[in-house]
């Protein structure tokens, strides 16, 4: 066996529970050929070897962005970002700018708006945007992208009037005196009939996108990620792939609007390769706790008899769950609220056998708010927890105020580890950005950057670093299916690897913000660093 490269003097954490620490890696044809000691690996050394020195440095499994959209992200990039607006008049501030920089009738475009940070949490409004943008139409997407702000031009373009019924699991707010559209929206279904008239990007914005997002992503450690967006996405993703430009692992969690063309075809989840395959097909139960749209139990603190949006009904969401199985397609919901993770629950329930019997992996994307009889049922249905610690250290705060004592329940990673679930950890880039190393920060401290709150959000669900670098690499390789492939530093494995700036498990949590990402390597291949 002869080696193409070799990693030495790394202080190697392989989350293989076989072999859990080495100190050298041997690679050939993008696979892993051998783990152990220096002199063993050496000893695979030709002349034509490629050798690393790590100098101590710590050498990981490569991350995996278990929930990510990626073209999106990409796009994102270039949009206006409204995360620091502080309050209305910021967020104008920063439109009346764009304004000025761009050509008259042109869209402005920008996402990151929260409520929750503006005193008083006021719902903006289209006259905002009409009195610094008259000539432009406006959409702004919020946080959570679970609302869209737009200004009457893009009301007007989208034909939104009075008379426009909120469509099927959207609502389109209005004023309650005269019943107008008050310039939000909330939801999906009502978020499209805007989206549908802006000018879609070609497939040359879609692939710069893609180009963009993936060389962030190696600077963040991350060799393969979970995606799920629509058609014309994953055209342009197909189309990078074709052309062997495609360097990340993706799996692509198909839009459940997408999936009859395919499941007629005989198309099946994990259909593909080992750089683009097919995953689970993407639904929603409900909306998102920053839009206050979350499928609740109880009404949220606050906020009247409000209890959120069901997007899907249980029984539309069991027919899904039967409609997919019986096609060999697992399921991949979106829910946050208690009331729509227990109805999530219930559909696929009513179909276990039928998804066990074919060996079908469903997974619940966010599980955010858990009611206590329902968190031990993902671990013993074999539902995986597909989360997002990044959420929990901009959320808490606003959960505290609109959940109150149910918070007890929310983000709860360790009682699901514990259950026997599987937990996968994403990042929701572009609604948070997909630093991993944050990511692991906030799942070890349940804290903000700032340290607040003192000792963490409840503290009991913090995860040691061990588990939370799990849930990035190998709870989400088994999430996809592929953790006899990647997940692990393990013989057979893809050479999927990253070398960090200093060796995170013997410093306080508080270095992980400061570590980096020195080299990232898929394949056997240096992407980021060198």
């Amino acid at each position: 066996m002869e080696a193409e490269l070799i990693i030495v003097n790394a202080r190697v954490h392989t989350v293989d529970e076989e072999m859990p620490y080495a100190e050298a890696v041997a690679v050939a044809n993008g696979r892993i050929v051998a783990v152990g000691d220096n002199e063993q690996i050496r000893t695979l050394a030709t002349d034509d070897t490629e050798e690393v020195d790590a100098a101590g440095r710590l050498l990981l499994p490569a991350f995996t962005d278990a929930h990510i959209h990626l073209v999106e992200y990409g796009l994102s990039l270039g949009l206006l970002h409204l995360d620091q607006a502080r309050s209305i008049e910021q967020a104008v501030d920063q439109v009346a700018a764009s304004a000025r920089a761009n050509e008259s009738g042109s869209w402005i475009r920008g996402l990151g708006w929260n409520r929750n940070l503006w005193p008083g949490s006021p719902l903006p409004t289209r006259q905002q945007l009409d009195r610094v943008a008259p000539h432009h139409p406006v959409m702004l997407d919020s946080k959570d992208l679970h609302a869209a702000w737009l200004n009457s031009a893009a009301l007007a373009l989208a034909g939104i009037t009075a008379e426009t019924p909120d469509p099927p699991g959207g609502v389109i707010v209005r004023d309650s005196a005269t019943g107008e559209p008050t310039g939000v929206l909330k939801e999906g279904p009502a978020i499209k009939l805007v989206t549908e008239r802006i000018p879609p990007p070609g497939p040359e914005q879609h692939r710069k996108a893609i180009a963009e997002a993936t060389r962030e992503l190696h600077r963040q450690g991350i060799a393969s990620v979970h995606v799920p967006e629509g058609r014309r996405k994953l055209a342009a993703v197909m189309e990078c792939w074709l052309r062997h430009e495609l360097e990340l692992r993706v799996l692509w969690m198909v839009a459940a609007e997408d999936l009859p063309g395919l499941a007629n075809a005989g198309v099946r989840s994990g259909f593909g390769d080992d750089w683009l395959r097919l995953g689970p097909v993407k639904a929603f139960a409900d909306g998102a706790l920053g839009s206050r749209t979350a499928d609740m139990n109880a009404p949220y603190e606050g906020d009247g008899d409000n209890r959120g949006v069901e997007v899907q009904s249980t029984e539309q969401l069991s027919a899904l769950v039967e409609y997919c199985t019986l096609h060999n397609w697992s399921v991949a919901i979106h829910a946050i609220g208690d009331r729509a993770n227990s109805r999530v629950l219930d559909a696929l329930e009513d179909h276990w056998h039928q998804w066990t019997s074919r060996y079908l992996r469903p997974r619940i994307e966010h599980v955010q708010l858990l009611a206590p009889e329902d968190l031990p049922r993902l671990g013993a249905m074999g539902v995986v927890a597909s989360m997002q610690p990044i959420h929990c250290p901009s959320d808490w705060e606003m959960a505290e105020a609109r959940w109150g004592k149910r918070c007890s329940g929310s983000y709860a990673w360790r009682s699901l580890l514990e259950s026997g679930a599987a937990v996968a950890f994403g990042s929701d880039a572009p609604v948070e950005e997909p630093s991993v190393l944050k990511g692991l920060y906030a799942a070890v401290t349940r804290q903000r950057e700032d340290g607040q709150p003192a000792g963490g959000w409840y503290p009991e669900q913090r995860l040691s670093l061990s588990d939370a670098i799990h849930c990035y690499t190998m709870g989400a390789a088994y999430a996809a299916g592929l953790e006899r492939e990647s997940g692990s530093i393990r013989v057979g494995k893809h050479a999927d690897m990253i070398l960090l700036s200093q060796d995170v498990f013997s410093l306080p949590p508080a270095a992980l913000l400061e570590t980096r990402v020195e080299m990232t390597l898929i394949a056997g291949q240096v992407v980021h660093g060198g």
